[in-house]
């Protein structure tokens, strides 16, 4: 991230590939539509992680990816 005059800049080329990784493999499983319009819960899922101090692009994808899963079942079973 970068800190400029005390305001955190996202690093928006970081957060747009591992949501790019992630978003690929969610829609060859099937989870989410294969269409062009983003999915705000796996973008939200991305930047918190990075907010949370991740900052490897695989790693924040793969994260992202199992949270959405977890979430997704848990949502299936109540």
């Amino acid at each position: 991230m970068l800190v400029e005059r005390g305001i955190r800049v996202m690093n928006v080329e970081l957060v747009s590939e591992a949501y790019a990784i992630a978003a690929n493999y969610l829609r060859r499983s099937g989870a989410i539509p294969d269409t062009l319009v983003t999915d705000d819960r796996l973008l939200h899922l991305i930047v918190k992680l990075l907010k949370q101090g991740e900052f490897n692009k695989i790693r924040l994808a793969n994260r992202a990816i199992a949270r959405f899963q977890a979430q997704t079942e848990a949502r299936a079973v109540a």
